[in-house]
């Protein structure tokens, strides 16, 4: 595990927790890493919810799907996050999303069970990191409150124009990266692909946006 403290410090779940605590920590932990191709998947709905994941390398993304096959990227996770926490600590037998890797990925699986259980070895450290798990999961909620707001506004101008500004926002610059393709975006955003690319073109046309790809400016 050595080969990961680099990625593991960065890591919201180990914060303020030092090198070699976490080194102890993994191994308190039963932490196991795994491989996954792009495009596999990592958790499939209607999977038992056992385990948090924490993407040490590549990104994934995780994934809603209704009766009819219509797809919702209800998040991405980049290298040095977390997913599967909240349904985990809240304790649901059944997760009602899938993961996917969008490209090759290693992952590290931690049961959630010891996570939220105090060590049975009272590592003066383990206190740290519930606390740490108790505000992952309040982060994500409030994360899934903005995804609300994005997708609740009324046209797709709107639902663009809010996700955007609230990327720039976040990356602190008027220019910014997005980890999604257009289609991607469409399904983050439950839009249609064609109507949302049309509206990118006129905001573009307007002197609003500026994009190449999935790179953004926001014009003054």
């Amino acid at each position: 595990m050595e080969k990961y403290l680099t990625v593991l410090k960065t890591v919201s779940l180990f914060r303020d927790i030092e090198s070699e605590d976490i080194k102890s920590l993994l191994k308190c932990l039963s932490a196991k890493t795994e491989n996954y191709k792009a495009k596999e998947a990592i958790f499939l709905a209607g999977n038992k919810s056992e385990y948090v994941g924490i993407v040490l390398s590549g990104q994934a993304q995780v994934v809603k799907e209704d009766f009819y096959g219509n797809k919702n990227i209800v998040a991405s996770v980049e290298k040095g996050q977390l997913f599967g926490e909240a349904f985990a600590c809240a304790d649901i037998k059944i997760i009602p999303v899938s993961v996917f890797a969008v490209e090759d990925c290693e992952i590290m699986l931690i049961d959630y069970r010891r996570i939220i259980t105090v060590c049975p070895h009272n590592c003066t450290f383990h206190g740290k990191l519930i606390y740490n798990m108790l505000r992952i999961v309040a982060n994500k909620n409030i994360m899934l409150s903005q995804k609300i707001e994005f997708i609740s506004k009324r046209t797709t101008k709107e639902k663009l124009l809010a996700y955007l500004l609230s990327e720039a926002k976040k990356a602190g610059s008027n220019s910014f990266s997005i980890p999604f393709n257009r289609q991607e975006l469409a399904d983050y955003l439950s839009v249609d692909r064609s109507a949302m690319s049309a509206e990118l073109c006129k905001l573009r046309d307007r002197g609003i946006i500026e994009f190449n790809k999935n790179k953004f400016v926001l014009k003054d």
